[in-house]
């Protein structure tokens, strides 16, 4: 099956998966899947395989968490407010807060996770 997105899979560095993972797993208010390559760990955000994008936070020593490089968003659902009174108290900060798009496009904020990257969470509501 050929996808017709742009972005397929991505990838959050974590110095400390353990962490990483329960950071997300609160912000998100969903169960991430651990799963190990080699030397490599993951622990995997839901997703459709073949039919959706999919990414994980990811330990190995090829990758350093940082907040100046790319910029991911992950789906907020509806209520970003919700989400980001989550960020805080997850081990994280809000570094751009709610921020209205053009139109219907709902809104987006930037947070800096409890590793130090920058990511982007996005909801329609």
């Amino acid at each position: 099956m050929q996808q017709t997105s742009a972005l397929t899979w991505f990838e959050i560095p974590a110095g400390n998966l353990n962490r990483a993972s329960s950071f997300y797993e609160t912000v998100l208010n969903q169960k991430l899947k651990r799963e190990t390559m080699g030397p490599t760990e993951l622990a995997v955000f839901e997703y459709e395989q073949w039919s959706g994008t999919g990414g994980c936070l990811i330990k190995n020593d090829l990758l350093t968490p940082t907040d100046r490089g790319s910029v991911i968003y992950l789906n907020a659902g509806r209520d970003l407010d919700a989400v980001l009174t989550r960020v805080e108290h997850a081990g994280g900060r809000i570094a751009l807060g709610k921020t209205a798009l053009p139109g219907d496009m709902g809104y987006y904020a930037h947070i800096i996770d409890s590793e130090g990257n920058r990511v982007g969470l996005h909801a329609y509501g």
